[in-house]
């Protein structure tokens, strides 16, 4: 599917991205479609595996060329070819560079305007909202006061956008409400440290928010860095969570106020966390779960789970625990 929020570079071929990371040139000079994770990539993709926990993808995947670390080799199906590099993840930000090359770039857009009347004739909007090019706004919506919705946002019918909110990067659903100085979709905090300078890696993901979600006051929400950042139909989140990118969060959750989510952790649906609760990255909770207020979850939760504390663990023993 083409992204519809970066421009893509066509024309990568097989030793522009072996050149990228410091290997040399092969014979065979071929195009690479693009490079996307395990379970998308096509036979046309270059892909990575950086983690265990990731191992049912990498059998599955279609890619037939992947980047990965040595110790990973021997667990990589056979048909496969290998792009064997010491860092895996400063590859994948090396090559998605190539593919996404201004992708980097989260500056403002310079191409946005005031909002016209005769654009959007059934829109209710206050003053200062700031519309980009390519900005679809369906039936029934408000725009609150000193708003900026940036080119290629997609919102749809019957939504509530607030006042003083930043929306770039983003496809809303229909019957959703986005609450006063929300930012959605800005980059995520996707870097790696080093002795001279930390590196930043493209993100070109998006956001995705279902129908009927409330986006609390002053949520930050990060766009995906290869995959997106989605937001099941139904969920609620209170104020000032922050979801960071590549995150997925299932139908009809309940976040409270000051939750945090670090990157690329699944929640299932139906799901209800308490305030200021952390959930940390590469994570999976199942459905149903209950997570007390001010938990620390560093663990996969399975479904219908009742937990707290620090680390997260069964209810029953956190109070035994604690009388």
């Amino acid at each position: 599917m083409k992204n519809k929020f970066f421009k893509k570079n066509n024309n990568v071929k097989i030793n522009d991205i072996l050149l990228s990371i410091n290997k040399k040139k092969q014979k065979k000079n071929y195009k690479i479609n693009d490079i996307k994770e395990l379970e998308t990539a096509t036979d046309q993709d270059i892909t990575f595996f950086h983690s265990m926990k990731y191992l049912e993808f990498v059998k599955k995947t279609k890619s037939k060329i992947i980047i990965t670390h040595k110790k990973f080799i021997k667990i990589i199906p056979k048909k496969i070819k290998i792009v064997e590099v010491k860092n895996i993840l400063l590859a994948v930000a090396q090559v998605t560079s190539l593919f996404y090359p201004n992708a980097l770039n989260d500056n403002f857009d310079k191409e946005v305007n005031y909002i016209d009347k005769k654009n959007y004739p059934e829109l209710l909007f206050g003053k200062n909202v700031i519309i980009g090019k390519n900005v679809k706004i369906g039936k029934n919506c408000s725009i609150g006061h000193n708003t900026i919705i940036e080119r290629n946002v997609v919102i749809g019918n019957n939504c509530n956008i607030g006042s003083n909110v930043i929306i770039k990067n983003t496809i809303i659903g229909n019957n959703t409400n986005i609450l006063d100085g929300a930012i959605v979709g800005k980059k995520g905090f996707g870097f790696f440290p080093g002795n001279k300078k930390n590196i930043r890696y493209a993100h070109i993901g998006a956001v995705i928010i279902g129908n009927n979600v409330e986006v609390g006051c002053n949520n930050t929400i990060d766009r995906g860095s290869l995959s997106n950042t989605i937001i099941g139909d139904g969920t609620f989140l209170d104020n000032q969570v922050h979801i960071a990118h590549n995150v997925k969060i299932g139908k009809n959750c309940i976040i409270t106020g000051q939750v945090g989510f670090a990157g690329s952790t699944t929640i299932g649906s139906r799901v209800m966390i308490g305030g200021q609760a952390g959930i940390s990255g590469h994570l999976t909770v199942g459905d149903n779960v209950q997570i007390g207020g001010g938990s620390g979850v560093i663990k996969n939760i399975p479904s219908n789970s009742k937990v707290m504390g620090y680390p997260a663990k069964n209810l029953k023993n956190f109070l035994k625990e604690n009388k």
